[in-house]
């Protein structure tokens, strides 16, 4: 125990292996509570059985295969959840001594001074929403004085500040875009809006619609909006390797491709996107890195069709060149530098919370085209191009305008730095101590 506040977020999307916007959320939000100085905890919920032992708890973590617990024992624990339900799970306390090796995790891993693991705390809470209508208690023996939840989860830690980050309410908005059960997933914010000592929100288009669909009272949510970083051992590399970099992995020469990259969904528009970009009949190729969600083959339909290849001359050969590269995956550093060889970004999203791949894209020095809906007008101003996502011709237009215009390109290039300066870390962590300030949990002094 150190002294300094103790604020603890979850682990809920930190522990996927693919890595989610939310899961950029949680990590910039540790990063910036270490930078402010809190004792920083981070709850997660893994399936790892608890143990007694010290060594398989920290080899757990990283790798839950650490042995299945004995059938009865297992069952026992089960049933007494059952009964003891509004009693909670109650979260063991992690070491993480070194002994085992994580350097793989690096780029993964959240800020911490603590871990702790309830197990199965996340699947626990969905069935206790389900049968009680309420918050499952995560029971912390230290516990914090404030518990951040970084998505709408129904659990809180008692006896401390409960306050819950809501990105969007797109399953409202546009409720054609995703699986969830819309009945229940209104209950649980309209809920969470109601019991939590205070609601965060990621952009003021998100903040509207939390006061508008869920009835929350104005001066109970706040917009902090996000972080937007990129490690410099990435950005700094110098342009010469970035670019012999991609142009040995995937042939593609710089300034001359499009790129998105993002979840292939519906939300994200890609088939309007594809259309438009093969209408435009621009002749740098488009790359599109994501991988395949709900309704992906729908999205991708045209990806398939025969017009998305020409026959180039290429030394007095005729050979078949691709339009459209679909990259399931790119490893961080490769992504960043195929960002910053881009001619232009592409992201004409339907709706977006925050939009982090835009910020990402100006802060690299990319041309951004992206869509004036939802919040990305507020996030971009006049460092992108923005378009009515559901214009293709619209769309036609912007791509055309970029790709003819070398000037325009240099003026989005050097106006997206500058814009996406207002989301660094520096002054997230500035937003984050006000909040929790008025909350009566400032930081620390220095």
């Amino acid at each position: 125990m150190t002294g300094r506040p103790r604020v603890f977020l979850d682990g809920y999307n930190l522990a996927l292996d693919q890595g989610t916007g939310v899961a950029t959320y949680a990590r910039n939000l540790s990063f910036a509570m270490g930078r402010l100085g809190y004792e920083t905890g981070v709850l997660y919920g893994t399936r790892a059985a608890p143990s007694v032992n010290p060594l398989i708890r920290e080899i757990a973590f990283f790798d839950e295969r650490v042995g299945d617990t004995q059938a009865l024992l297992l069952l026992i624990r089960r049933i007494r959840s059952l009964f003891r339900a509004p009693l909670g799970e109650t979260a063991r306390r992690v070491p993480i001594t070194g002994t085992v090796i994580s350097t793989t995790f690096n780029d993964r891993l959240p800020h911490f001074d603590e871990i702790w693991n309830a197990r199965d705390l996340f699947q626990q809470s969905v069935a206790h929403f389900r049968v009680y209508g309420n918050r499952l208690q995560a029971n912390v023996a230290e516990r914090p004085r404030l518990m951040h939840w970084t998505y709408p989860l129904a659990l809180r830690v008692p006896q401390a500040l409960n306050i819950y980050t809501l990105h969007d309410l797109v399953p409202l908005r546009l409720p054609y875009t995703t699986l969830d059960n819309k009945r229940r997933y209104w209950r649980l914010n309209r809920m969470l809006t109601r019991k939590a000592d205070h609601i965060v929100t990621v952009s003021e288009a998100s903040r509207r619609d939390i006061i508008n669909l869920l009835g929350c009272d104005p001066a109970r949510v706040t917009n902090t909006y996000q972080a937007v970083h990129i490690p410099p051992k990435f950005r700094d590399l110098p342009l010469e390797m970035a670019q012999a970099e991609v142009r040995g992995s995937f042939g593609l020469e710089p300034d001359n491709y499009y790129l998105f990259f993002g979840a292939i969904e519906p939300k994200k528009n890609v088939g309007r996107m594809i259309q438009a970009y093969l209408a435009s009949g621009v002749d740098a190729p488009l790359v599109i890195v994501g991988k395949k969600a709900w309704k992906s083959e729908e999205e991708l339909r045209l990806i398939f069709d025969d017009h998305i290849r020409t026959l180039v001359l290429e030394n007095n050969q005729l050979r078949t060149r691709r339009k459209v590269i679909l990259l399931d995956y790119a490893p961080f550093r490769l992504l960043v530098n195929l960002i910053r060889g881009a001619r232009a970004v592409l992201f004409p999203s339907l709706y977006e919370g925050f939009g982090l791949p835009v910020l990402e894209s100006m802060l690299l020095g990319a041309p951004v085209i992206t869509s004036n809906t939802s919040s990305l007008p507020e996030l971009v101003g006049d460092a992108a191009l923005q378009v009515d996502p559901y214009d293709v011709a619209a769309l036609v237009q912007a791509i055309q305008a970029v790709d003819r215009d070398p000037a325009l390109r240099a003026r989005l290039a050097a106006a997206g730095p500058e814009r996406a300066a207002l989301f660094s870390p520096e002054r997230y962590a500035e937003r984050l101590a006000a909040l929790y300030t008025s909350l009566g949990v400032p930081p620390p002094a220095a």
